[in-house]
């Protein structure tokens, strides 16, 4: 290619930095010959999306390493399971489980609590799309006043499993084992980091509850949850002193029985 028919430095940035698209061997070799700056601009940012590839695709691996080992045993429908909202003070918990072709990969799955909302929704569309099946787990606030937070936990993700269409023969779980649940299990600690199918979970339950907590907010407003998702940050409590508490807030949890007027260390309540 010679260097009349170069495309424009705008076309190479449009074509290789905007888009992302691959740049062929040839081009580049044009390209490292020319010594203007914006080319070379363009270049590195070209290599600095190549090494960031590179260090995705390692990271990627690196949680596949559970379920590479269970495929080896023979397993072929395996879950990963988590569960999120145990810290709010209002709305349920709640749990997805999820099982994955063998052949799924998705680039910028983790630990959903790392991503942003928009992030976490574009992942939790394909992975509901693409998965072989998925299943949502819920315990709401009355059930996590008669039984406790921990086994309300537990509970939404036994929900979830249960909840899936196919069977898996292996579950992945994030740090605790179901008793409840008759199948052989791993938990892994901080599994929502480490596993891509219990990070895959995590980030279809985030998105679930998140956009429940924005239904609630239509239905209790004045508390914020659209924004803090129940969450006990200063601007839900307040609203609680303010405007009392509601049917879909946890009466077990101490800010909650505060603004009930009652000793958050009494708990013989119910």
């Amino acid at each position: 290619m010679s260097p009349a028919v170069l495309p424009t430095i705008r076309e190479l940035r449009e074509r290789y930095v905007t888009e992302g698209r691959a740049l062929p061997a040839e081009l580049e070799a044009e390209l490292r010959a020319d010594g203007r700056a914006g080319v070379q601009a363009i270049l590195d940012a070209v290599e600095r999306r190549r090494r960031k590839n590179r260090a995705e695709g390692q990271r990627l691996r690196r949680m596949f390493r559970y379920e590479r080992a269970l495929r080896r045993e023979g397993v072929v429908h395996l879950a990963g399971v988590d569960e999120v909202g145990m810290s709010p003070l209002a709305g349920p918990v709640i749990s997805a489980a999820v099982v994955l072709p063998e052949d799924f990969r998705l680039v910028g799955v983790d630990d959903s609590k790392k991503l942003d909302a928009e992030t976490r929704e574009r992942l939790a569309a394909v992975i509901r799309r693409e998965a072989t099946c998925y299943a949502i787990g819920s315990v709401s606030p009355t059930e996590i006043d008669e039984i406790n937070i921990y086994r309300a936990g537990l509970l939404s993700m036994r929900r979830a499993l249960e909840g899936l269409s196919v069977q898996p023969e292996h579950v992945l779980v994030d740090a605790r084992k179901l008793d409840e649940v008759k199948l052989p299990q791993t938990p892994i600690i901080h599994g929502d980091a480490k596993s891509f199918t219990i990070a895959a979970a995590s980030i279809v339950a985030k998105v679930h509850r998140d956009a429940l907590m924005v239904e609630l907010d239509e239905q209790y407003p004045g508390y914020g949850l659209a924004k803090h998702k129940g969450y006990p940050v200063r601007e839900h409590q307040d609203a609680l002193m303010e405007l009392g508490v509601t049917p879909i807030h946890r009466r077990s949890f101490a800010p909650v029985r505060r603004a009930l007027g009652i000793d958050p260390e009494q708990m013989d309540l119910f």
